[in-house]
């Protein structure tokens, strides 16, 4: 990796760290709620997460990236893309908007784009901020699709069981740990597919074989271009299934070309005491201030 610079900015995936703080809590049976019954639970675990990373990683600028809702171009693409998620629990429904008025008292500015999902907008971005000899980039995650982001500039911190805890990847430890380029997350998306987002890849291809063949032929084109150097078996899966193939790693691909952008002074990280005080007292969870070291007046 290149050397470490001074000035650093952190894409924030909004709802990876939204969803997980609900989670940790919810699966408890506890849900922290005000006194007027609005649930707050993913609010409140959402900051303790954002807060530990901050400090643990000191950027200099945040950005928070969002998904909008609605069709994107992967559900156009690919009509059953996430046809299998389930609706969002009732009590993490008022939090969506909610987090975004508390990210706003934080001064960090909330992205997003109709038609995209929040992956793309941290793509489109952290390509824009590597050109910037000058600035590190860091994406704050737990999904490792974001993998496929990864290059000299910008590191992925995958967010991994227990809080506090970190994986970061560069180029170096994705090779050694999961024994891949940064492209070959999209291949081995394509071919093996994925559960979670509802997409096939090849079918009978799982997660093993498809390793196998990335490490092997280096890309999808370097595999269709030995398919007589594979097993019979598997090189029919793959001629079988070739339109699922290209879709699938489409869908799997994310796309750096969404229309956002965010000039570096608006998301520089500075904390306007008095206005975190009035919306954490709103949300009674001004034990919060506390934790960031935000001064109460009280």
């Amino acid at each position: 990796m290149t050397q470490r610079n001074e000035q650093s900015v952190m894409l924030v995936d909004g709802m990876a760290l939204l969803f997980r703080a609900y989670y940790a809590t919810a699966a408890n049976g506890y849900i922290r709620r005000t006194k007027a019954g609005v649930p707050t639970n993913a609010i409140y675990g959402f900051i303790r997460y954002f807060w530990d990373a901050v400090q643990t990683f000191n950027p200099t600028h945040v950005i928070c990236c969002w998904d909008m809702g609605g069709t994107t171009f992967r559900g156009e693409h690919f009509a059953a893309y996430k046809g299998n998620r389930a609706d969002a629990p009732d009590d993490l429904i008022p939090q969506f908007t909610l987090i975004r008025e508390v990210t706003d008292s934080l001064g960090i500015p909330n992205i997003g784009a109709e038609g995209f999902e929040a992956d793309d907008c941290i793509g489109t971005l952290a390509r824009h901020y590597s050109q910037n000899e000058d600035m590190d980039v860091m994406i704050l995650s737990g999904d490792h699709d974001l993998l496929q982001l990864v290059d000299e500039r910008t590191r992925v911190i995958i967010m991994k069981k227990g809080h506090g805890n970190y994986m970061v990847y560069t180029p170096e430890t994705l090779l050694t740990e999961k024994g891949l380029k940064p492209r070959q997350v999209v291949d081995l998306k394509g071919l093996m597919g994925d559960a979670s987002d509802n997409y096939p890849g090849v079918r009978g291809i799982g997660e093993k074989t498809a390793l196998k063949l990335v490490q092997e032929y280096d890309s999808i084109e370097g595999i269709l271009e030995n398919l007589d150097q594979l097993t019979p078996s598997v090189r029919k899966k793959i001629e079988s299934d070739l339109d699922m193939l290209h879709l699938s790693r489409k869908l799997a691909e994310i796309h750096c070309g969404v229309p956002v952008a965010c000039a570096l002074d608006s998301c520089l990280l500075t904390l306007d005491h008095v206005q975190i005080v009035d919306k954490f007292e709103q949300l009674e969870m001004k034990s919060l201030c506390t934790l960031m070291g935000v001064a109460t007046g009280s």
